[in-house]
């Protein structure tokens, strides 16, 4: 009989489900350059009004 020996898994135990993996939200990349811009608007004009005692 040959001498079996057990080799590790090749991916090191990483279990990967792309069946399963759908996203509940599709953002384009034109959406996230908008909103980050948006965001980064919001937190200057909250920064400067809060400089100014306003």
């Amino acid at each position: 009989m040959k001498d079996s020996k057990r080799l590790p898994a090749s991916t090191g135990g990483i279990v990967q489900y792309f069946d399963d993996a759908e996203a509940k939200s599709h953002l384009t990349p034109k959406q996230v350059i908008i909103l980050t811009g948006v965001l980064i608007i919001i937190v200057l004009l909250l920064k400067w009004t809060n400089l100014f005692g306003i």
